[in-house]
């Protein structure tokens, strides 16, 4: 499980640098809104997440129709941009009535990274229990398997 979960902290950490720069440049470059440009931003990394989350990560697990995974990882990110979003809309709105003014780069970023910390813990169980999950039989088996070796 310490393999697996580093191995998805560094596609996530990887995604993560995607997403904050796509953020970045389009809050700061191109004067886009948070909440839009937290929904863009995650699209873009989202592309990242996938491929190298089925191809790496999850790449011993067993592969449904890529189509069904498709489906269930792009609901997955949905909900969790959705909520990172909301994250961010509220976490911005009380810096700005903490402030008494809009909140500057750090203060927006600050609230950003806060948003994908929270988002990161419910992706990872999500993929690990229902995107790219281990079929029953499989458990199963490993668990009989695991059973029957002699202990000292």
């Amino acid at each position: 499980m310490a393999r697996l979960g580093s191995r998805f902290l560094i596609v996530g950490g990887l995604s993560t640098l995607i997403e904050i720069g796509v953020f970045n440049l389009l809050v700061y470059g191109l004067d886009w809104g948070v909440v839009a440009a937290k929904l863009t931003a995650s699209a873009v990394a989202l592309i990242n997440a996938y491929f190298g989350n089925r191809e790496w990560t999850f790449r011993h697990r067993d592969r449904r129709s890529r189509t069904s995974e498709l489906v269930l990882f792009l609901a997955t990110n949905a909900a969790c941009t959705a909520l990172g979003a909301g994250i961010v809309w509220v976490g911005v709105e009380l810096a700005h009535v903490m402030l008494g003014r809009e909140p500057g780069a750090f203060a927006v970023n600050f609230v950003n990274l806060v948003s994908i910390g929270i988002i990161v813990l419910v992706r990872f169980a999500l993929y690990h229990w229902v995107v790219f999950r281990t079929s029953p039989k499989r458990e199963a088996g490993e668990a009989a398997v695991s059973s029957d070796i002699p202990r000292p």
